[in-house]
Parts: C-alpha cells; structure tokens; sequence
C-alpha cells in the first residue's frame, strides 16, 4: 500500500521493483528497479524534509521499518540486504552491497561499502569504515569502538551476496508470476482453488 506524507509527497517507485500488498510505503520515498519489499515492511518518509532512497537491487525483508526524522534523509546503496525485522531511522546513510542482520538497529550513522552487520546490533552515532563487521548483539556507538572493528570474513562476504543473488531471483519470480497472472495481486497464492475438507466436522 502506498499512501502520500502531509506535504503531498507520494512514493517514486519503479515497475521494477516488486513490492508486497501488505508493504507500506508513505512519502518522498524513491524505490529503484530490481528492489524486493517483503510483507509487512514498512518505508516511511512523512516528516517535513524527510526522505528515503533505495537504490537497485536492494533487499527489504519481512517486517523491516525504515523511517526518516525531519530534515534527514535514509539512502540505502546498491545491492544491500536489510533482513527480517530490522530498523533502518534516518538521518542514515548505507553503502552499496552491504548486510543488516535480524532485528539490528541503525541510526544517526553511516555504513561504508561492504559492511556486515550482524543479528540483534545496534550502531548509533558512528561512521563504520568499508568492509567492516560488526559482531551478533554489538553495540556501536563510540567511533573508538567503530574504527576497531574487524574486517569482514570470507565466509561472511559470501553469504551476504548469496542474499541479494536469493532476492534477485525471488522479484524474476514473482514478477514472472505476476505476468501469467495479470489479474492476480501479490496475493495469488491465497486466492488458489483449494479443497475443502469437512474432517474437523462431528460426525456423529
């Protein structure tokens, strides 16, 4: 659903990208091609001034907030994955292909290219440098801190591409589905023919 902010502003979004029903998206948010929104994301830019930008190839899983304060502006880079349930508040800047773990928190930041952040962390107030990783459950928020963190594993790096390659096929997919089925929302499949059965009937 797509709705306009106060000011008017409504959602720029390509017909490229595939966007769950049940997604929210308020305001001067632009959503660029090949970007997959999950259920229940919600993208919100309605304060005076706020804005959001997802570049190509994005990832928003299920139940993603990202949001935007007013005069502050969310961007989210290339091919990066923001996983289920995390929060993205602006002011927060995001570099290409990187990864935002399980319910993670970001704000008040900025994301160098090719940084992990791993399940439940939380960065505020810091700038994280390129190919960084920040640890399951971390708290970032001294830039002490920040500077020191390690440098992004191989293993890591490549599960976080094996992502966005999973998301990429899911809006051919869906998109695909969408053709053969033109009159069919996003929904199909709870609109299939199933059968009904009477098993949990009395059937004395």
């Amino acid at each position: 659903m797509q709705f306009p902010n106060p000011s008017g502003q409504f959602p720029k979004i390509s017909s490229k990208a595939l966007i769950f029903d049940t997604a929210i998206i308020i305001g001067d948010v632009t959503i660029e091609g090949d970007v997959f929104v999950g259920p229940n994301a919600v993208i919100r830019a309605d304060e005076p001034g706020s804005s959001i930008v997802i570049r190509s190839g994005c990832n928003i899983q299920d139940n993603v907030i990202i949001h935007s304060l007013y005069n502050s502006q969310v961007e989210i880079g290339n091919n990066t994955s923001l996983a289920h349930g995390c929060i993205v508040h602006g002011p927060c800047e995001i570099g290409e292909n990187c990864f935002v773990g399980f319910g993670a928190l970001t704000f008040d930041c900025s994301l160098g290219k090719d940084t992990l952040v791993l399940h439940k962390a939380v960065v505020r107030g810091v700038e994280i440098l390129p190919h960084k990783m920040v640890p399951d459950g971390g708290v970032i928020n001294d830039q002490r801190v920040a500077n020191a963190l390690e440098d992004i594993t191989t293993d890591l790096a490549e599960f976080k591409e094996s992502v966005v390659r999973a998301n990429l096929e899911l809006v051919e997919g869906y998109k695909r589905l969408q053709l053969e089925n033109q009159d069919l929302p996003l929904r199909i499949l709870q609109e299939n023919k199933t059968e009904k059965t009477d098993c949990f009937e009395n059937t004395e």
